[in-house]
């Protein structure tokens, strides 16, 4: 049975002589294709003539990270009982390059989780304990006048701060004022701080993973919606089950301190990182993923009429949108939305052993990426429909896979 790689993909696939097979990223695949070349053919720029990538070290690689994330998995256990789905949010983040806002009472071991991730990695790890008069200088690192006691010569030094440093626990990040805030977003976005003038690169892999408390907002700084655009998710860290729960009693109430391993260095989470951005995607994946954006943002009726402002769609498209969008969302998500939703799907599959995307992906990634892009109203307020029911309500109404009925036709030939 002849072996043809799926120019979509690149994925090796089974053709029966004289039939046909559907790849796994959704494209037909006929024994008349050209079959598999020898790697030999194969140019050195990582191309053959078909124009396919060689991905063969791309597909070891990905079997290194999805041991290295199970095992990563493995020690997190340790010290975390249960909030499988957070660290997984946690490891697709990490590996699609983000970073993370976790929402959650006080006691559900945020600060544990994000410590013990660092503790699994061979990266270093700061904490920053967000206050009201934490000032710009005290996160970036500031200049400092010190004297060459040889020469007697006087000079600007630059002390580094806590950004400087590859996990970045920023805890209780809503109650720091704006102008800290600001610092910390020019760090997220560009990776670099500006003291005195001059740029300052921070080391690389970067990760900021901000801790916010749902409740006591008295005298806080709520976060405003263009420095919460650039976190990629926004995870909510919920109670644990009765059973989870009693062992976390049980664990933390005795002697045993759990031993953590390193499992993973900077080096290799830069690769991972690097195959992440290689995994191809359909473009129907694309336009699934941009359907979840494009619904959220409201059309030009809205509740005084027809009005030309911004963020909303027109023409053809805002007859798409549906009634809930527009009784419920007074701003929807924008485009880095629809990126980082390909980019969290592409580190799902991976994390998955998958070397191509699905929709599944993009809709297993839809709620932390969207629920804080999605601005409710006074409506949904008093009806309690939050960001989360907006998200599953879409996710009903999009077809899963605007390619399924053309699929089946496909293979109903077949």
């Amino acid at each position: 049975m002849p072996s043809i790689r799926c120019t979509t993909c690149g994925l090796l696939v089974q053709v029966p002589e004289g039939g046909r097979r559907m790849c796994g990223c959704g494209t037909w695949l006929s024994s008349d294709d050209p079959p598999l070349l020898d790697p030999v053919d194969v140019p050195v720029a990582g191309h053959g003539p078909s124009g396919w990538p060689r991905i063969d070290g791309d597909l070891a690689a990905i079997e290194r990270l999805t041991e290295g994330s199970k095992r990563i998995r493995r020690e997190l256990s340790k010290a975390i009982v249960g909030q499988e789905k957070v660290l997984e949010e946690l490891l697709i983040a990490m590996f699609a390059r983000g970073h993370c806002l976790l929402v959650g009472v006080p006691g559900l071991a945020k600060t544990l989780m994000i410590r013990t991730l660092a503790d699994s990695l061979s990266l270093s790890f700061s904490r920053i304990q967000f206050t009201p008069d934490l000032m710009p200088s005290d996160i970036t690192g500031t200049e400092v006048l010190q004297e060459d006691k040889a020469t007697g010569q006087r000079a600007f030094k630059f002390l580094h701060g806590p950004l400087f440093a590859n996990v970045i626990l920023a805890d209780e990040i809503n109650r720091t004022p704006p102008k800290t805030q600001a610092a910390l977003l020019e760090a997220m976005q560009e990776r670099q701080v500006t003291v005195g003038g001059t740029r300052h690169r921070l080391p690389d892999p970067f990760f900021v993973l901000a801790t916010q408390n749902p409740i006591e907002q008295e005298g806080t700084y709520p976060l405003p919606e263009a420095q919460q655009d650039r976190f990629m998710f926004n995870i909510l860290v919920d109670y644990p089950e009765e059973e989870e729960e009693f062992r976390i009693v049980e664990m933390t109430t005795s002697t045993h301190v759990p031993q953590i391993d390193r499992m993973l260095s900077a080096t290799d989470i830069l690769e991972m990182q690097e195959i992440v951005r290689k995994v191809p995607v359909a473009p129907y994946v694309i336009r699934y993923a941009m359907k979840f954006t494009r619904l959220t943002r409201r059309g030009p009726q809205g509740p005084r009429g027809p009005s030309p402002t911004l963020g909303v769609m027109r023409g053809k498209e805002s007859a798409e949108i549906p009634d809930f969008i527009r009784d419920y969302v007074t701003w929807g998500a924008g485009p880095r939305a629809s990126q980082f939703l390909i980019l969290a799907a592409k580190a799902r599959a991976v994390l998955h052993g998958r070397y191509y995307v699905s929709c599944e992906d993009v809709r297993a990634v839809a709620a932390p990426v969207l629920r804080h892009r999605i601005i409710t109203n006074f409506n949904a307020e008093a009806e309690g429909i939050k960001p989360d029911d907006i998200v599953r309500r879409l996710a009903d109404l999009i077809p899963r896979d605007p390619n399924e009925r053309a699929l089946e036709e496909k293979s109903a030939k077949v």
